[in-house]
């Protein structure tokens, strides 16, 4: 037996149309076979971009018949270009601003009164990965010493690192062996900044990449630090660097930052022509999101911070940034 009721009458209704017509708001969704559901989702965004390409290529047809008339190309909307305006945005040409940052903590190094000289520690007793990206940091910034801290309490370092000439201290945290934060420290009268450290990439892990870098004096390129608290973050990266690059070893370091991330890259150029320029990635890479900003060195316990990130309070929309 088994074949059911339905084979054994012979005409029991209309015959079956030739191809299903779905219903104007058929969703794919509503597909119960999972392999099925699948392949028409495929076949559905492959029509999309089939239709996206048409209508890109009519459009440039368009352009190119109108020639000099066509209208102006239409600017994406980014998250970036649709930024919640932030009053603390500095004007270049402010004098409150030119003021504070000729008597900030920073002022000595900008007028080239003393010379940065950084010591590089870690968290207690590191691992191998954070040991290698410590060396690797300080071949990119010069005058810096790296120091393994074996049980011995920051607030009990700065004393000496003071006492020693140094400019700044950068500490290195990492969590189940990997680096993760890195406290920078401005000597001796802070301030403070403590980063989240993520996307660590050491020099053996980037492809491509040039030679070691050389001890030459690197150029500091800064990008897209426009608020007040930018600023100040800015001009802590820039007193990492001695003032005075040194173009003949073509080495720059860029911190770039977009949406509060601040992307740290290190690269070689060398000009080709005059208008080809090839450019060699060098590493280490990583990014940093600021989660705070104290006066003084650091002092978890009593210290005064100027700006602390809280999540549910500011970051209330997508398009508001803060530095």
């Amino acid at each position: 037996g088994g074949g059911g009721a339905a084979g054994q009458s012979g005409n029991a209704g209309p015959p079956a149309p030739e191809r299903v017509l779905f219903p104007p708001t058929f969703s794919v969704s509503e597909i119960k076979n999972k392999q099925r559901r699948h392949f028409m989702f495929l076949r559905w965004k492959q029509q999309q971009r089939k239709e996206k390409l048409a209508a890109k290529k009519k459009r440039r047809k368009e352009r190119e018949a109108l020639g000099d008339k066509a209208p102006p190309k239409a600017v994406p909307k980014t998250i970036e270009n649709q930024r919640v305006y932030d009053e603390t945005t500095v004007d270049p040409n402010d004098e409150e601003v030119a003021f504070d940052e000729a008597t900030d903590e920073f002022a000595p190094y900008f007028n080239r009164q003393t010379v940065p000289k950084i010591l590089i520690t870690t968290s207690d007793r590191p691992r191998g990965r954070t040991v290698r990206f410590c060396e690797q940091l300080a071949t990119v910034i010069p005058n810096s010493h790296v120091y393994y801290r074996r049980g011995l309490a920051l607030k009990r370092i700065i004393p000496q690192c003071i006492a020693r000439d140094f400019t700044d201290l950068i500490v290195i945290n990492e969590d189940r062996k990997i680096p993760n934060g890195l406290v920078l420290s401005h000597l001796p009268d802070g301030p403070t900044a403590h980063f989240r450290m993520s996307s660590v990439r050491l020099r053996k892990e980037i492809k491509r990449k040039g030679k070691e870098p050389t001890e030459h004096v690197p150029e500091v390129i800064l990008n897209n630090f426009t608020t007040r608290l930018g600023h100040s973050i800015g001009r802590m990266f820039a007193s990492l660097f001695p003032h005075d690059p040194q173009f003949i070893g073509r080495q720059v370091a860029t911190f770039h930052n977009q949406r509060d991330y601040i992307f740290f890259r290190f690269h070689r150029y060398i000009f080709k022509s005059e208008k080809k320029v090839g450019i060699q990635e060098l590493g280490p890479r990583f990014t940093l999101k600021l989660r705070s900003l104290q006066k003084g060195t650091f002092d978890s316990k009593f210290g005064e911070y100027e700006w602390i990130h809280k999540r549910r309070e500011m970051d209330t929309s997508r398009r508001k940034f803060h530095l």
